[in-house]
């Protein structure tokens, strides 16, 4: 009975030590930002954003959702941006305090880029 209790804790242990790998954030510039999706219903009425950024050698493209409000405005293209990803759950900061929460619908390795 006390082995499989060991077996199990050691078995959460490392999914938790797993899933912590995958957290992410740092200080980066914000790419690009382009309108995703449409706004025809009544759960899409507000206006869909893809931003896109580079960190920890990748290249992210993270989507706001449709739930929440976002002004294009607040967040300009070459402005410094702070991030954090979670696995595929994606957060962005201005320097001005504006934030948007995101999911990662992509990622790309930066080809060349130092680990």
């Amino acid at each position: 009975m006390q082995r499989w209790i060991a077996v199990l804790l050691l078995t959460l242990v490392g999914g938790l030590a797993a899933s912590a790998a995958e957290k992410d954030r740092g200080a980066t510039i914000l790419k690009d930002v382009q309108p995703a999706g449409t706004t025809d219903t009544k759960e899409k009425k507000n206006q869909q954003y893809d931003f896109i950024f580079e960190g920890s050698g990748n290249h992210y493209t993270c989507r706001s959702s449709p739930k929440n409000s976002v002004k294009a405005v607040d967040f300009v293209v070459g402005s410094d941006v702070k991030y954090e990803i979670d696995g595929e759950k994606g957060k962005l900061k201005t320097t001005a305090g504006k934030q948007v929460k995101c999911t990662v619908v992509r990622v790309e390795k930066i080809t060349g880029a130092k680990q």
